[in-house]
């Protein structure tokens, strides 16, 4: 089994393998064109994003700056919009609807690692190795949407379709579809 077909089933993998350092550069490589160019010039932004992405929608709109890992692991639906500032760390997939909104610096995560340090931490690990374990669980953004600025999507979390999720609240749990969720960790505090 290759490092990726690890990433990807949940299993811990070594980020620092070629593959993935490849895809890696390419996705930074992508970006910083992506970056220099004119909003003006928004058919080749976007065609620039469809070389990026796993799948990306019609209408789709993401302002820069724009942070991810590798690129490849996120889909993106029809007409949703991403703010200023956000962070997809698509170490494993990142599934994002249709007609979402992500707020000013929403960050959305999938790596993790072991709480204890000995745990964490390989004590002799090779040289193409890194020096810690990681593992990374898949994210899912439902249709309809709207994650406020400020949010933070933790591994392994399904925010249902319809979801308001409040300005400033950390996810670290599934979100079930049309609420209301806020808070630090994020809780359901209204049915929509």
């Amino acid at each position: 089994m290759t490092e990726r077909e690890k990433l990807l089933k949940g299993e811990f993998y070594n980020s620092r393998d070629p593959e993935l350092i490849e895809m890696y550069h390419r996705a930074k490589e992508i970006l910083r064109e992506w970056s220099a160019l004119s909003t003006r010039d928004g058919e080749m932004r976007f065609a620039l994003l469809q070389s990026l992405f796993g799948s990306l929608g019609k209408g789709v709109w993401i302002e820069g700056p724009f942070y991810c890992d590798y690129g490849k692991h996120i889909s993106i639906g029809e007409n949703t919009f991403i703010n200023t500032g956000a962070v997809l760390l698509d170490c494993n997939r990142i599934d994002i609807g249709k007609n979402v909104l992500l707020g000013p610096h929403v960050q959305i995560y999938t790596a993790t690692h072991p709480l204890s340090a000995g745990e964490r931490i390989k004590s002799n690990p090779a040289p193409e190795e890194a020096s810690y374990q990681t593992r990374a669980l898949p994210v899912k953004i439902g249709d309809n949407t709207w994650i406020g600025g400020n949010v933070l999507v933790m591994p392994g979390v399904s925010v249902g379709a319809g979801v308001t999720v409040a300005a400033g609240s950390v996810v670290t749990k599934d979100i079930p579809d049309n609420v209301l969720a806020m808070g630090v960790p994020a809780k359901v505090v209204k049915v929509l």
